[in-house]
């Protein structure tokens, strides 16, 4: 599957705590337009899917071209993640979002979690978005183990 270009995203959330937490993700897509819903997937070892289910909510930052650096600073393990990118709280929900690697960003509400495999699928019911006017910049898109930008 890997070969297979898919756009890239991070998954944020926050914990009781106020800190913010998330990873890189490419194993996402849209579900259902009424209600609106997607899914994400995160693999059963990650740090931020427990977190995601206490919270009950998560956002999904969709990188445009130059997001390229978020999308390396989230794909590791390293603790720091948050402090390689600016960062901001949702003034309505309060999930980290990434103004400044995103073209659009949904805020989720936590509908569902299966597990499958080495990975859990979340389903979340977007509750708000965020999109940028007009075409906007180009998505950042990730395959064959390198990042490219998708070109119309």
């Amino acid at each position: 599957m890997g070969s297979h270009p898919g756009g890239v995203a991070v998954i944020t959330t926050t914990d009781a705590l106020g800190d913010p937490h998330g990873f890189t993700c490419t194993a996402w897509c849209s579900v259902s337009l009424d209600p609106p819903l997607l899914l994400v997937c995160a693999a059963n070892t990650s740090r931020t899917l427990p977190v995601i289910a206490e919270r009950g909510a998560f956002a999904v930052n969709l990188l445009h071209g130059a997001g390229r650096r978020a999308a390396e600073a989230f794909a590791g393990r390293t603790a720091e993640r948050f402090s390689a990118v600016p960062w901001e709280p949702s003034p309505e929900t309060g999930l980290p979002l990434l103004p400044d690697d995103a073209h659009t960003v949904a805020e989720c509400r936590v509908v569902r979690l299966d597990r499958a495999g080495d990975h859990t699928i979340v389903l979340g019911e977007v509750i708000r978005t965020d999109a940028s006017d007009g075409p906007g910049p180009a998505p950042l898109l990730y395959g064959r183990r390198r990042y490219a930008t998708w070109q119309a």
